[in-house]
């Protein structure tokens, strides 16, 4: 892994939810402070959920919701109000409860998901006032580990994974026989700061391939060219690691 990733091993899983609050909140500061709005990429998934209620729950009270720009990494290309929808879930758990001003979810109202990717990708360039060629700079981006070792919606084997250009791209995965739109890694590998979350046994086997086997899976290559990254994981997932042994 990069020499500038910290890998912090917490004793449970409401361990790891309150660390992450704690560094959202301190990131999110540190940004309005030096330029006006926090600006953030929100994962999908089951792990999120529990970070997404203790946030909406007041326990940083001092976080500036009406500067904070809430967008998507990645979204299944289903409807925002069914419960597969990775908006849905943040919606309920997180942004209606803190009257989020400023959310970008993905188009999924589009006709097709690439035409969705499309205009996410817009989306991105409008609001970061990109050039042809630049990527956008999130002062934070959450993201998940699957049991496969995919992160975002760039699973093994997919096409996206060799994707150096675009921003979104509409990624078809082949397991599950259907579209997710996705940031890619040039997108993830530009921010400020880059935050995984892993939670459960399930996701040991993974771990085991990124940082003792040196597996090539997705989420490994998640490495910020000038940003720092995070891996903040309970215990249950973290069992057996080396790096847990030393934690």
């Amino acid at each position: 892994m990069a020499s500038q990733a910290v890998i912090r091993i917490l004793s449970s899983q409401d361990d790891l939810f309150h660390t992450a609050a704690d560094e959202f909140a301190t990131l999110a500061q540190s940004a309005v402070q030096a330029r006006g709005k926090f600006c953030v990429a929100l994962s999908g998934g089951s792990t999120p959920r529990g970070l997404f209620q203790l946030l909406a729950s007041g326990v940083h009270p001092e976080i500036p919701w009406d500067k904070v720009y809430f967008f998507f990494g990645d979204e299944r290309y289903v409807p925002k109000d069914v419960p597969e929808s990775n908006y849905r879930m943040a919606n309920e758990a997180l942004l209606s409860k803190v009257r989020a001003a400023h959310v970008f979810p993905v188009p999924t109202e589009e006709k097709d998901a690439e035409t969705a990717a499309a205009a996410y990708e817009r989306t991105l360039i409008e609001f970061f006032h990109l050039a042809p060629g630049e990527f956008p700079r999130f002062d934070l981006v959450l993201l998940g580990l699957g049991p496969d070792g995919h992160t975002a919606s760039l699973f093994p084997g997919s096409a996206a994974l060799e994707e150096k250009k675009r921003l979104v791209v509409a990624n078809w995965v082949e397991k599950f026989k259907t579209y997710r739109i996705t940031f890619t890694f040039p997108v993830l590998n530009h921010g400020a700061c880059v935050t995984f979350l892993v939670s459960g046994s399930e996701k040991t086997t993974a771990l085991h391939s990124i940082f003792e086997d040196g597996a090539d899976l997705p989420a490994r290559r998640v490495q910020p060219v000038d940003g720092s990254l995070v891996w903040l994981i309970d215990r249950s997932a973290g069992e057996g690691l080396a790096i847990a042994k030393k934690a």
